[in-house]
């Protein structure tokens, strides 16, 4: 991508590959997500999926809490 670039070179000596980083660690987050997000089905479970069915946060209004 830059070739023949002192600066670039010298950065990626000093701080590392950063953009090789991001890149390999966001293909290692997709693969994660496709398996996830893939039907229980799939997966070798017997469940229907049901909206809201699974882990929720329960939401919190602002402001100060009492107690």
């Amino acid at each position: 991508m830059f070739q023949d670039s002192p600066i670039y070179d010298r950065l990626i000596a000093e701080r590392g590959d950063v953009p090789a980083q991001v890149r390999r660690e966001a293909e290692r987050v997709s693969r994660e997500l496709e398996l996830v997000m893939r039907p229980s089905q799939s997966l070798g479970y017997d469940r229907p999926h049901s909206p809201g069915g699974g882990w929720q946060r329960a939401g919190m209004l602002p402001g100060p809490r009492t107690q």
